[in-house]
Protein backbone atom coordinates (compact mmCIF):
# COMPACT_ATOMS: atom_id res chain seq x y z
CA UNK A 1 0.00 0.00 0.00
CA UNK A 2 1.50 3.71 -0.96
CA UNK A 3 2.32 5.45 2.00
CA UNK A 4 0.42 8.40 0.43
CA UNK A 5 -3.06 9.29 -0.02
CA UNK A 6 -4.82 8.75 -3.54
CA UNK A 7 -4.91 12.79 -3.90
CA UNK A 8 -1.65 13.15 -2.67
CA UNK A 9 -0.21 10.79 -5.17
CA UNK A 10 -2.24 12.25 -7.75
CA UNK A 11 -0.57 15.70 -6.88
CA UNK A 12 2.55 14.12 -7.29
CA UNK A 13 1.84 12.54 -10.70
CA UNK A 14 0.55 15.38 -11.89
CA UNK A 15 3.94 17.28 -10.87
CA UNK A 16 5.70 14.27 -12.21
CA UNK A 17 3.92 15.47 -15.79
CA UNK A 18 4.49 19.52 -15.53
CA UNK A 19 8.43 18.32 -14.99
CA UNK A 20 8.17 15.77 -17.66
CA UNK A 21 6.78 18.78 -20.28
CA UNK A 22 9.59 21.19 -19.13
CA UNK A 23 11.79 18.89 -19.51
CA UNK A 24 10.75 17.81 -23.02
CA UNK A 25 10.48 21.29 -23.84
CA UNK A 26 14.35 21.55 -22.73
CA UNK A 27 15.32 18.43 -24.43
CA UNK A 28 13.32 19.13 -28.20
CA UNK A 29 14.74 22.72 -28.28
CA UNK A 30 18.51 21.19 -27.48
CA UNK A 31 17.71 18.75 -29.79
CA UNK A 32 16.92 20.90 -32.87
CA UNK A 33 19.40 23.60 -31.88
CA UNK A 34 21.74 20.71 -32.50
CA UNK A 35 20.38 18.61 -35.51
CA UNK A 36 21.32 21.02 -38.34
CA UNK A 37 25.12 20.53 -37.48
CA UNK A 38 25.12 16.47 -36.04
CA UNK A 39 23.60 13.25 -37.02
CA UNK A 40 20.44 12.95 -35.76
CA UNK A 41 21.06 10.27 -32.97
CA UNK A 42 24.00 12.19 -31.39
CA UNK A 43 21.93 15.46 -31.34
CA UNK A 44 19.23 13.38 -29.49
CA UNK A 45 22.13 11.80 -26.94
CA UNK A 46 23.66 15.07 -26.14
CA UNK A 47 20.22 16.58 -25.56
CA UNK A 48 19.43 13.71 -23.49
CA UNK A 49 22.08 13.90 -21.34
CA UNK A 50 21.69 17.72 -21.30
CA UNK A 51 18.03 17.57 -20.05
CA UNK A 52 18.60 14.84 -17.80
CA UNK A 53 20.92 17.18 -15.24
CA UNK A 54 17.80 19.41 -14.99
CA UNK A 55 15.16 16.81 -14.55
CA UNK A 56 16.65 15.27 -11.68
CA UNK A 57 16.80 18.72 -9.59
CA UNK A 58 13.08 19.47 -10.70
CA UNK A 59 12.01 16.11 -9.98
CA UNK A 60 13.70 15.74 -6.64
CA UNK A 61 12.66 19.64 -5.26
CA UNK A 62 9.41 19.82 -6.93
CA UNK A 63 7.74 16.22 -7.79
CA UNK A 64 9.22 14.35 -4.88
CA UNK A 65 9.52 17.52 -2.57
CA UNK A 66 12.63 15.77 -1.17
CA UNK A 67 16.42 17.19 -0.63
CA UNK A 68 19.03 16.37 -3.89
CA UNK A 69 21.79 14.18 -2.29
CA UNK A 70 25.34 12.59 -4.18
CA UNK A 71 23.63 9.09 -4.06
CA UNK A 72 20.24 10.19 -5.54
CA UNK A 73 22.31 12.20 -8.29
CA UNK A 74 23.97 9.12 -8.79
CA UNK A 75 21.20 6.87 -8.76
CA UNK A 76 19.25 9.11 -11.15
CA UNK A 77 20.96 7.76 -14.16
CA UNK A 78 19.77 4.58 -13.42
CA UNK A 79 16.07 6.02 -13.67
CA UNK A 80 16.90 7.24 -17.20
CA UNK A 81 18.55 4.25 -18.55
CA UNK A 82 14.88 3.06 -18.30
CA UNK A 83 14.02 6.00 -20.22
CA UNK A 84 16.93 6.30 -22.48
CA UNK A 85 16.33 2.46 -24.06
CA UNK A 86 12.63 3.03 -24.10
CA UNK A 87 13.21 6.67 -26.10
CA UNK A 88 15.95 5.09 -28.22
CA UNK A 89 14.00 1.85 -29.52
CA UNK A 90 10.87 4.06 -29.68
CA UNK A 91 13.08 6.68 -31.50
CA UNK A 92 14.42 3.86 -34.57
CA UNK A 93 11.23 2.24 -34.64
CA UNK A 94 9.28 5.78 -35.49
CA UNK A 95 12.50 7.15 -37.47
CA UNK A 96 13.62 3.87 -39.74
CA UNK A 97 10.17 1.81 -39.33
CA UNK A 98 7.37 4.21 -39.84
CA UNK A 99 9.01 6.95 -41.98
CA UNK A 100 8.45 9.48 -39.30
CA UNK A 101 10.15 12.93 -39.74
CA UNK A 102 13.26 12.86 -36.99
CA UNK A 103 12.05 16.32 -35.78
CA UNK A 104 9.13 14.62 -34.36
CA UNK A 105 9.77 11.43 -33.82
CA UNK A 106 11.20 11.75 -30.56
CA UNK A 107 8.31 14.03 -28.88
CA UNK A 108 6.65 10.73 -29.65
CA UNK A 109 8.78 8.18 -27.87
CA UNK A 110 9.64 10.77 -24.67
CA UNK A 111 5.33 10.54 -24.57
CA UNK A 112 5.87 6.57 -25.04
CA UNK A 113 8.34 6.41 -22.17
CA UNK A 114 6.44 8.21 -19.42
CA UNK A 115 4.69 5.59 -17.71
CA UNK A 116 8.08 3.94 -17.23
CA UNK A 117 10.39 6.63 -16.20
CA UNK A 118 7.34 7.66 -13.15
CA UNK A 119 7.88 4.21 -11.85
CA UNK A 120 11.68 3.72 -11.64
CA UNK A 121 12.06 7.58 -10.32
CA UNK A 122 10.01 6.96 -7.60
CA UNK A 123 11.66 3.95 -6.69
CA UNK A 124 14.99 6.07 -6.98
CA UNK A 125 13.94 9.31 -5.22
CA UNK A 126 11.80 8.33 -2.72
CA UNK A 127 13.17 7.08 0.44
CA UNK A 128 11.86 3.05 0.48
CA UNK A 129 10.98 3.34 -3.14
CA UNK A 130 7.81 5.16 -2.64
CA UNK A 131 6.12 2.19 -1.28
CA UNK A 132 5.57 0.73 1.89
CA UNK A 133 3.55 -2.60 3.29
CA UNK A 134 0.44 -2.12 5.81
CA UNK A 135 0.73 -4.77 8.76
CA UNK A 136 -2.11 -4.61 11.35
CA UNK A 137 -3.68 -2.41 9.40
CA UNK A 138 -0.79 0.68 10.15
CA UNK A 139 1.54 1.48 7.65
CA UNK A 140 4.76 0.59 7.99
CA UNK A 141 5.26 -0.98 11.68
CA UNK A 142 3.06 -2.89 14.21
CA UNK A 143 1.23 -2.53 16.83
CA UNK A 144 -0.06 1.17 17.95
CA UNK A 145 3.21 2.96 16.69
CA UNK A 146 4.13 3.49 13.65
CA UNK A 147 7.89 3.81 12.12
CA UNK A 148 9.21 5.91 8.99
CA UNK A 149 11.40 4.92 6.29
CA UNK A 150 14.91 4.72 8.81
CA UNK A 151 13.19 2.44 10.97
CA UNK A 152 12.40 4.65 13.93
CA UNK A 153 9.40 5.19 15.75
CA UNK A 154 7.90 8.77 16.08
CA UNK A 155 4.64 10.04 16.86
CA UNK A 156 2.29 11.68 14.51
CA UNK A 157 3.37 15.18 14.69
CA UNK A 158 6.31 14.35 13.02
CA UNK A 159 4.97 12.70 10.41
CA UNK A 160 1.78 14.87 9.97
CA UNK A 161 3.28 18.42 10.94
CA UNK A 162 1.53 19.45 13.57
CA UNK A 163 4.30 20.84 14.81
CA UNK A 164 4.40 23.56 12.42
CA UNK A 165 7.68 22.22 10.56
CA UNK A 166 7.61 20.92 6.93
CA UNK A 167 7.11 17.49 6.21
CA UNK A 168 8.25 15.63 2.91
CA UNK A 169 7.29 12.49 1.35
CA UNK A 170 9.87 10.65 3.93
CA UNK A 171 8.28 11.40 6.78
CA UNK A 172 10.78 13.69 8.31
CA UNK A 173 10.39 17.36 9.09
CA UNK A 174 13.05 18.50 7.66
CA UNK A 175 13.97 20.36 10.72
CA UNK A 176 17.05 18.61 11.39
CA UNK A 177 18.45 18.38 8.18
CA UNK A 178 18.30 14.86 7.37
CA UNK A 179 17.03 13.95 3.95
CA UNK A 180 15.64 10.49 5.24
CA UNK A 181 18.65 8.53 2.96
CA UNK A 182 20.60 8.38 6.07
CA UNK A 183 20.78 4.78 7.96
CA UNK A 184 19.80 5.28 11.46
CA UNK A 185 19.77 2.11 13.93
CA UNK A 186 16.24 1.06 14.65
CA UNK A 187 15.88 1.74 18.72
CA UNK A 188 13.76 0.08 20.95
CA UNK A 189 11.91 1.44 23.75
CA UNK A 190 14.14 0.14 26.73
CA UNK A 191 18.01 1.22 27.75
CA UNK A 192 20.13 0.37 24.27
Amino acid sequence: MSRLTRPARLARLLRFAVVGGVNTLTFYACYLALHPWLPYFAAYTIAFLFSMVGSFFLNTYFTYRTRPSWKKFLLFPLTQVTNYVVQSAGLVVLVNWCGLDTRIAPLLAAVLAIPFTYVVSTRILVPGGGVSTAVGGVEGGTGGGRTGDDGRAGDASRRTGEDGGHTGDDGHTGDDGRTGDETQPVRSGGPV
